[in-house]
């Protein structure tokens, strides 16, 4: 077995788009529309979905906004370099809700950034750096 994709709904499918792939460098790898369910699914990785796992963006469309919860926690990203990655995106616009710096009570360097719809994606540095 292996994870295949993660889902969220978005509110502006063209705004998460440009954010996972302006923002964060993900390629959109596939899209689909539904218009007999008046929805779209677009998958944005950094790998082929052969390769690795994506995350899949759906659009219901009559719906511009959803409640997070509380149940939901964040989609973490590995990259080089926590504060180069956060200099990166915040030059491309993105908002970091969480600078840089090791994380409370351990040693592991992470940062976290919101998309538009107010998902957290944690940044970690790689574990061999």
């Amino acid at each position: 077995m292996r994870i295949l994709h993660t889902m969220i709904r978005v509110g502006d499918l063209e705004r998460s788009v440009a954010f996972y792939t302006d923002v964060l460098g993900m390629r959109e790898l596939r899209r689909k529309e539904y218009p007999e369910g008046r929805f779209t699914n677009v998958f944005v990785g950094y790998q082929d979905e052969q390769d690795g796992a994506a995350l899949e963006l759906t659009w219901n469309w009559d719906t511009s906004a959803y409640e997070l919860g509380n149940g939901y926690g964040h989609i973490a990203l590995e990259v080089d370099d926590v504060y180069a990655a956060c200099e990166r995106i915040r030059e491309r616009g993105g908002r970091i809700v969480r600078e840089p710096g090791p994380m409370k009570h351990g040693s592991t360097v992470l940062a976290f950034v919101e998309d538009p719809d107010g998902y957290r994606i944690e940044l970690l540095g790689r574990r061999d750096a």
